[in-house]
């Protein structure tokens, strides 16, 4: 992927990676719109990085995407890169009857938002002489988190949905690829990692992506995340399972 030049649209990009990723690539001299609920957060990160734009988007509803894509293809007809980057993390426990705000916010945000947004950007998109879909997932739909096992769900769905997207796009202009992050020092999960030593600091997982984002990979992993996406096989429960309990300080 090119990393100048590009008019880039990021969904949850008032916070954490999708933050970072935005003033990164707004750097590289990009145009880009971040997505989230809050006005004032958006206009805060705009005041803070002079050229970037915000929109107002609840990735939860139908509505909502359907009138920001219109809007934003219409103000920006360039606009060639979508990340699909919003999400919400929440511990559940599926030995008993889970949440139900939980179970559906989780699977609206996380799997039917990226689904959606695409869906809603896509025929923009093949218009465009060269562009790129970008869907986070996460380390954690290879090897998931029995604490979060429907955040862990959505993640794996993504990269189900990810490799399909890819496969019915083959032979048109657009690109998708699959950004699966490891556990990396953000505010997802109410902070849990965000002073955690043993969690990739931020900086440095976006400096790593960005280099892993202008070669021609279409799996967007970096190096301390490779372990656990090379999990999947034969022999993966006994990983999962001294993963978790690995992970059961959390």
């Amino acid at each position: 992927m090119k990393l100048e030049g590009n008019t880039i649209f990021i969904t949850g990009g008032t916070s954490g990676i999708g933050r970072a990723l935005a003033e990164a690539l707004h750097r590289r001299g990009n145009q880009v719109i971040i997505a989230g609920r809050r006005k004032a957060n958006l206009d805060a990160i705009v005041r803070e990085n002079p050229g970037m734009d915000g929109v107002e988007l609840d990735i939860t509803d139908p509505k909502s995407i359907a009138a920001v894509a219109a809007h934003l293809t219409a103000k920006y007809p360039k606009l060639n890169v979508l990340v699909n980057n919003a999400g919400v993390m929440v511990r559940d426990d599926v030995s008993g009857a889970v949440d139900e705000a939980v179970l559906v916010s989780t699977i609206e945000t996380n799997l039917l938002g990226p689904v959606r947004t695409t869906s809603a950007f896509i025929e923009h998109l093949k218009k465009q002489r060269e562009a790129t879909i970008i869907n986070v997932s996460s380390v954690l739909g290879f090897v998931p988190l029995a604490q979060t096992a429907v955040y862990s769900s959505t993640k794996a769905a993504i990269h189900s949905y990810s490799q399909s997207l890819r496969y019915r796009l083959r032979n048109t202009s657009v690109r998708v690829l699959e950004l699966a992050p490891p556990w990396v020092q953000t505010e997802l999960m109410n902070g849990a990692g965000q002073n955690e030593p043993r969690a990739m600091p931020l900086a440095d997982f976006v400096k790593e992506t960005m280099a892993l984002l202008a070669t021609d990979a279409e799996e967007i992993v970096v190096e301390n995340a490779r372990a656990l996406r090379a999990n999947p096989g034969a022999g993966e429960g006994p990983f999962v399972t001294a993963f978790n309990d690995d992970m059961s300080f959390l």
